[in-house]
């Protein structure tokens, strides 16, 4: 059964750090156990069966091991492109090593064979299904043919064939009994993996978002050092000091001492105005706010930079917008009264018994109230904030009506 395409991707890639893991593990393995077996064949003499046929390719291959261990132990720092690439190299240098280890010391009558087992169990956590078998078979043949050798060479009994035909089988089962065991160990490296990149995304995005925020903040931690600044807190505190890892006393004396006065006084009520400061560019006064971040005494502690000339700003726009809704409203009340004036004045100037001199007068009557008419309705057009559109006055005879109505009427 061919593995799912999502499983191949997974084998298809560079060895991840579990592997890595394992491999090193392995490797230690490969370095004590020629050591070992060359120690016991050096202490326990001549007479020890386990190097009796061949004692100078027993060495050898106790060597040779011993140096392709150390060989990939180096090649750990090559770039490998692919784990199943990695786990079949592994799996032949075990194979071809323990098995002339295995040839000299006799075939599998030395008692061996075993040192194979745990080559296949660790490399078949690593590979797939096919591969695990195919690395179980691998070191299946190393321990068959090197018995086929051995009776080559000198007489053997039937029952070591049996032997390593019954061994290559308990490493098929080891490298069965191992698939679940694999799968479970690559399910959660993959799962691990995801949540790496899902907490790497989270940080990138509350960097981004910490960056961009309109409000100023910054976090230091208990040796009062920069942790972390956003743009408009650096600019608040001059980029030249404000940056991780700076002393926040370099960025502004001012703060640190705001910042010990708070540690000080957690829990007493501070007046505004004492929990202000200037900005680095001397032209704006900033009032920080502080909040303690975990349970520590002293601890990091988050501190806000409140721009006190844009809160007066936005108090100032406030009091126009409540002004213009305000004027608005009067200009409402107004235009009632001064068109009840407007018609009593045309009514009056109907009037058959009106001489010139009163009948001018309520023509100035109404002129005057068309003006305020005219006033309230730039007024209202000022507070619904409609666009201004200039309008040509002609200005001559305009300063001419002026001067007969104000010669009629102050007399």
């Amino acid at each position: 059964m061919s593995p799912t395409p999502a499983r191949a991707a997974v084998y298809s890639l560079a060895p991840s750090d579990l592997a890595w893991r394992v491999i090193g593990l392995l490797n230690l393995y490969r370095l004590l156990v020629p050591l070992m077996l060359l120690a016991m064949q050096s202490f326990a003499g001549p007479g020890w069966g386990l190097a009796a046929a061949r004692p100078r390719l027993f060495v050898g291959a106790c060597i040779a091991y011993f140096t392709a261990a150390v060989l990939l132990v180096i090649a750990r720092r090559l770039q490998w492109s692919s784990l199943r690439i990695v786990a079949l190299v592994n799996a032949s240098v075990d194979a071809l090593a323990i098995g002339l280890i295995l040839f000299a010391s006799g075939g599998m009558a030395s008692g061996l064979g075993f040192l194979l087992v745990l080559p296949v169990l660790a490399l078949a956590v690593l590979a797939g299904r096919r591969d695990a078998l195919l690395i179980a078979a691998v070191a299946a043949l190393a321990a068959l043919v090197q018995q086929v050798f051995v009776g080559a060479t000198e007489s053997a009994s039937a029952s070591d064939y049996v032997t390593a035909g019954g061994f290559g089988v308990v490493l098929f089962l080891v490298a069965l009994a191992m698939w679940p065991v694999a799968n479970r160990l690559r399910e959660s490296e993959a799962l691990v993996r995801r949540q790496v990149v899902d907490l790497a995304n989270m940080a990138q995005l509350s960097q981004y978002v910490v960056q961009h925020l309109r409000e100023s903040i910054l976090v230091v931690d208990a040796q009062d050092r920069i942790r972390l600044i956003n743009e408009s807190a650096a600019q608040i505190l001059g980029d030249e000091h404000s940056y991780p890892d700076a002393l926040i006393g370099e960025a502004s004396p001012r703060l640190l001492y705001l910042l010990e006065s708070w540690r000080q006084r957690t829990g007493i009520s501070v007046s505004s105005q004492d929990q202000t400061f200037v900005a680095a560019d001397g032209s704006r006064l900033v009032r920080a706010h502080f909040a303690p971040l975990g349970t520590a005494s002293p601890g990091p502690v988050l501190i806000f930079l409140e721009d006190t000339s844009l809160i007066e700003e936005r108090v100032q726009q406030s009091k126009l917008a409540a002004l213009g809704r305000l004027s608005a409203s009067i200009a409402h009340e107004i235009r009632n009264p001064v068109g009840a004036m407007s018609h009593a004045g045309q009514l009056l100037a109907e009037s058959p018994d009106l001489s010139d001199d009163d009948r001018r007068l309520t023509e100035i009557i109404r002129t005057n109230a068309e003006r305020v008419s005219g006033i309230i309705d730039n007024v209202q057009r000022l507070s619904r904030r409609e666009q201004a559109r200039l309008e040509r006055l002609p200005l001559s005879a305009w300063a001419q009506e002026f001067h007969e109505e104000f010669c009629q009427t102050i007399q």
